[in-house]
């Protein structure tokens, strides 16, 4: 993923207004491995239930605001796997995000929801050496182009979900 301003960050917002855009709290930019990054993705610490994504779709940043019902409570959520990285080993910190439309189908209440990693860690997991299970006996010999499979199974998914956002029905 290409580097962000906060500036960037903020004005890519599509299903945002102006004031909630402006009072995400933003992750320490400057602390990011960027190269290792599909997508820029974190919880807002201030308020617990929303949470943003900047994903690039055709070379531009788009920035989705995210609400989840259940990333910050305290019962157990059932294992399930991420619709964005299809991890099948992390499947015990996953949640239900739900992503208002853009536009008047926003307005009117429309909204997008998927299974996503609790916090965002997709990247890395798409990553993380293959299974026997996934990849077969000799692991190291498939391990690179297994991973730019995941990795780019991750980038087309998170683009579709944000491109679903942008359809105004």
């Amino acid at each position: 993923m290409n580097p962000l301003t906060e500036n960037q960050i903020r004005a890519s917002f599509v299903n945002a207004s102006r004031r909630e855009a402006g009072q995400a709290v933003l992750p320490a930019l400057d602390a990011l491995d960027w190269d290792r990054l599909e997508y820029l993705g974190w919880r807002d610490r201030k308020a617990p239930l929303a949470a943003y994504v900047v994903v690039e779709v055709d070379g531009e940043p788009v920035g989705v605001r995210l609400r989840s019902a259940d990333a910050k409570t305290n019962r157990r959520r059932p294992n399930a796997v991420c619709a964005w990285c299809e991890d099948i080993v992390a499947t015990d910190d996953v949640s239900f995000y739900v992503a208002r439309r853009c536009g008047a189908a926003g307005r009117r209440g429309d909204s997008v929801g998927t299974l996503i990693c609790t916090d965002f860690v997709c990247s890395h997991n798409v990553r993380r050496r293959p299974t026997t299970a996934e990849a077969g006996t000799d692991v190291d010999a498939v391990r690179e182009e297994f991973v730019e499979r995941r990795v780019t199974g991750l980038r087309e998914r998170s683009a579709r979900f944000v491109e679903e956002i942008l359809r105004t029905r």
